[in-house]
């Protein structure tokens, strides 16, 4: 009993230092990725088309229906209790410092991290990653960082991308069931809206987005020989990537409010 927890211990303790290492060396080369001509730069623009570009059209409708939902709710419940200002507050807050960054991760995850997760398996499976080594190239310059950076820089552009369809779009649609003045919700928008609440989302997204990258490729690079384990390191790329959204998010969050 005593061998199997020590030997589950060591695992732990193994992956953790797995992790940690490999992420030091993700940031080390995306410290180099820049100062040098690389075919990498191929691979950066194709991550940042496919998180990006592609994920523009679900963002938008998850912004819009969102946005419309909240400002519906607000303007028939809060007139009630003379609290009508409040609804701008209330949606700067949601869409802004939290549901933006946050929904905008897990489309993401969803999309980009399994792809990366199970790409990235595929070829140490295939024995691929022997062969860039083998010719000289770094696997984590070649096929990390331009993932890396990718994400990092889809999650931020996506992000602010949510907010202005959450806030601006969903005003169109709030049209169509209860009318509002478009010179009264600007007004009341950008009188409550800071660049806190903007500096806020983005942060979350840049933490956000190193998170989704970092266990997305470490989880690929962690199989072993087994076909079996490529869709396994996607599950497990999602299933971690969700956890830890959910923890920085509130860490995040407590630190900006205590």
């Amino acid at each position: 009993m005593l061998k199997a927890i020590g030997s589950g211990l060591r695992k732990k303790l193994s992956s953790t230092l797995y992790n940690l290492g490999f992420f030091y060396n993700v940031l080390k080369e995306t410290a180099r990725f820049f100062s040098r001509s690389q075919v990498g730069y191929k691979v950066l623009i194709m991550q940042i088309l496919f998180t990006g570009y592609e994920a523009m059209l679900i963002c938008t409708i998850m912004a819009v229906s969102i946005g419309a939902a909240i400002i519906v709710i607000a303007s028939n419940l809060l007139p009630q209790f003379g609290q009508g200002q409040l609804m701008y507050s209330i949606l700067i807050v949601i869409i802004t410092r939290e549901l933006g960054p946050l929904l905008t991760a897990f489309v993401i995850t969803a999309r980009s991290g399994t792809a990366i997760a199970t790409q990235l398996a595929t070829m140490v499976v295939a024995h691929e990653i022997e062969a860039y080594i083998a010719v000289g190239l770094n696997p984590i310059s070649y096929l990390v960082v331009p993932r890396f950076i990718g994400v990092v820089v889809s999650m931020m552009v996506l992000t602010i991308y949510f907010n202005m369809f959450g806030l601006l779009g969903s005003f169109l649609v709030v049209q169509l069931v209860k009318p509002i003045a478009i010179s009264e919700y600007l007004g009341g928008l950008f009188s409550i809206l800071s660049p806190g609440d903007v500096l806020s989302g983005l942060l979350k997204a840049f933490v956000f987005g190193i998170i989704v990258s970092v266990v997305s490729t470490a989880q690929g690079f962690a199989v072993n020989r087994a076909s079996t384990e490529v869709p396994v390191a996607g599950i497990k790329a999602v299933g971690q990537s969700f956890i830890f959204l959910l923890l920085s998010d509130v860490i995040i969050t407590l630190v900006q409010y205590a």
